[in-house]
């Protein structure tokens, strides 16, 4: 499932994917990707792309948050949760930072 939205957040051009194995520092979820997007219809179109390809494996999201005009959206699917940030955000809340002691999988720069 990670592996998937990693894959389609790459096909829609997203920056700076992580792919973060968070189980031994995390009790909610397995894994996190996080990634950027440029613009607000790059944020939508990865949006879109991780729904749409997760969904056609038969996964839905849990949950799902924010708004484009919020700079970061999530979406929750139980193991892995998904975050897209517009290049502002992601500094500002640096949940790479954050989550440092999270093993990292995958990085695409």
């Amino acid at each position: 499932m990670a592996r998937t939205a990693v894959e389609a957040a790459a096909d829609k051009q997203a920056a700076d994917i992580a792919l973060l194995d968070v189980r031994k520092v995390c009790s909610f979820a397995d894994y996190f990707v996080i990634c950027s997007g440029e613009s607000d219809r790059q944020i939508s179109a990865i949006y879109d792309e991780v729904g749409h390809r997760l969904k056609h494996e038969g996964i839905l999201p849990n949950h799902h948050e924010g708004t484009i005009d919020s700079g970061w959206l999530l979406l929750d699917f139980g193991d892995t949760i998904v975050h897209i940030f517009a290049p502002f955000e992601r500094e500002l809340y640096q949940l790479d930072e954050l989550w440092s002691k999270a093993t990292p999988v995958l990085r695409i720069q």
